[in-house]
């Protein structure tokens, strides 16, 4: 398993709508791309600037291109992102995952 890691920043003043738009539009496009594992978005507030930090987990590298493209190093940003991001990194990082536990029950 991969885990695919990007970090993003955006004032605090826009972290609402920012936040609202990654749970109803990117959480459930990675949840719903082929070989997704599970997609967490991280958030943090501190001095006006809200922190957001998104792992998803991945069965293989094939199943980040299908979300990612082909270079699915580069960061996938969404139309919106422009609007609220207060610099955009090019991009992301991945570590492959030795061990881990389950939400759900065996």
């Amino acid at each position: 398993m991969i885990a695919q890691i990007w970090r993003g920043t955006v004032s605090s003043l826009k972290a609402g709508g920012y936040l609202e738009r990654m749970q109803t539009i990117a959480l459930p496009e990675y949840l719903a791309t082929e070989g997704n594992r599970g997609a967490y978005c991280f958030h943090q507030e501190k001095e006006s600037v809200t922190h957001v930090v998104m792992v998803t987990l991945w069965e293989d590298v094939e199943a980040i291109k299908r979300f990612a493209g082909e270079d699915f190093s580069l960061a996938k940003y969404y139309d919106f992102d422009p609007e609220y991001l207060l610099e955009m990194e090019a991009r992301v990082q991945h570590y492959d995952v030795l061990a881990g536990s389950s939400l759900h029950p065996h």
